[in-house]
């Protein structure tokens, strides 16, 4: 390998640890969210952080939490295993519903981009937030992140 190649490799190498030390934590928090469980979750995030280190440089300019963030949702949405009922926070709601609160509320997106992220129209985001946060509010808050949902959601 060549020195301008091995460089490139070595500054790959500390910028995607950099993201990964400072992003980590949160989309850990989203994965284990979506999945209630938080060692499939750390399965997930590995899974959508190793394809972030594989297009580190493709990515050029994109904001890599975005794209780790919208990779998480789309393994999550595709894996036959997490479609089963889960505890955890958001454990009444189905696989839409928990991405839908998880992007729209603990992560902030706004409907049009959790639409576009998810392949749906933005009423059809606005419906399932409605109905999963009703859902949520008829339960009584259990935890910290539990309350955040729910004050989200009012």
């Amino acid at each position: 390998m060549g020195e301008r190649r091995e460089a490139a490799e070595r500054l790959r190498e500390a910028e995607f640890e950099a993201f990964a030390a400072g992003a980590a934590g949160r989309l850990l928090h989203v994965a284990a969210l979506l999945t209630g469980d938080r060692t499939e979750g750390t399965e997930l995030l590995c899974a959508a952080l190793s394809r972030t280190y594989a297009d580190w440089f493709r990515m050029r300019g994109e904001d890599p939490y975005a794209f780790t963030r919208a990779e998480i949702v789309r393994r999550f949405a595709q894996r036959p295993w997490w479609r089963r009922p889960r505890g955890g926070v958001l454990g009444t709601l189905n696989v839409r519903e928990r991405l839908v609160i998880v992007l729209r509320l603990y992560e902030g997106i706004a409907e049009e981009q959790a639409a576009a992220q998810l392949g749906m129209p933005s009423e059809r985001v606005r419906t399932i937030t409605l109905r999963a946060t009703a859902v949520l509010r008829s339960r009584p808050a259990r935890s910290g992140t539990a309350a955040r949902v729910r004050e989200a959601a009012s």
